[in-house]
């Protein structure tokens, strides 16, 4: 088991609105640390009582020295608005520095390393890096044709993923954040309990949601359209390519990092299934 740092320094969760930040904040108030969460519009955060809330954004240096103020352990995303890197790596990794902070996480969202990765690497803070493969919210796009009429629709039906539940990733950076040892300069890549290939998910929803729900294979050409239509350039496209058709061995592999950080199993995919029942019609 853990052993719990002192609970009087305030732990800042930068995204907190987000997938993973939500889940984080839960956790760190039900396990008794002081919470300040870190968002641009503190009226419609609809975070839960008990949070302190601090508006700013991890992308405007300026807002970060209240934001950090008597915080002792922070945790921070390695990319800004639409994915791209943050241009302010500097200035965020000095403001934790002069504010005290001594123990960061940071959630990844690709493999490559960011200038916040580097500001970091070369600060005196302890640095944690997580690396979750793909988050099983990404099922949620299915979720209009599976409403509508039963149908997932997806290509590279062949390719498992070891998809991660956002709350397991969550759990993981509070156990760091939190715990007496240090885990200065790990990367712990982050997966689910098993690795599922699309029709194998459908299969899973199909029996969780009690429903008929039929898969339908695309092309990888279809799939390159499908991306174009919804907005995404070529190198983004290049990307998603990569990771559907020669993932990281992470990404189809299922390690047993939460389970090892967090003290029980990773949470499994027909989990989240009823957790987000209603999103696909009940």
């Amino acid at each position: 088991m853990t052993h719990s740092m002192t609970h009087s320094k305030t732990v800042l969760v930068t995204g907190a609105t987000g997938t993973v930040g939500r889940h984080l904040v839960a956790r760190l108030l039900a396990t008794g640390h002081p919470v300040r969460a870190l968002t641009r519009d503190p009226a419609t955060a609809e975070l839960p009582p008990g949070v302190e809330v601090a508006a700013g954004n991890l992308g405007v240096t300026a807002t970060l020295p209240a934001a950090f103020a008597g915080v002792g352990a922070a945790h921070l995303i390695s990319f800004g608005d639409g994915y791209a890197p943050l241009d302010n790596a500097p200035g965020i990794v000095a403001a934790a520095v002069a504010a005290g902070v001594r123990r960061v996480t940071v959630l990844k969202g690709g493999a490559e390393k960011t200038p916040l990765d580097e500001a970091l690497a070369a600060s005196p803070l302890e640095v944690t890096a997580l690396a979750p493969v793909e988050f099983m919210s990404n099922t949620l796009e299915w979720a209009p044709s599976v409403r509508s009429e039963g149908v997932v629709r997806d290509g590279f039906p062949g390719m498992p993923s070891s998809l991660v539940h956002e709350a397991d990733i969550a759990d993981v950076a509070a156990a760091v954040l939190t715990d007496r040892e240090s885990h200065d300069g790990a990367e712990y890549w982050l997966t689910g309990p098993e690795a599922l290939t699309a029709p194998e998910r459908t299969a899973v929803l199909a029996e969780v949601l009690g429903r008929d729900i039929r898969f339908v294979a695309l092309s990888e050409d279809e799939m390159v359209a499908r991306w174009r239509g919804q907005g995404f350039g070529d190198s983004d496209i290049g990307f998603f390519l990569a990771m559907r058709t020669d993932p990281p061995e992470a990404g189809r592999t299922v390690l047993p990092t939460v389970r090892r950080l967090t003290g029980r199993p990773a949470r499994a995919f027909a989990d989240w299934v009823r957790e987000h029942a209603a999103a696909f019609g009940g």
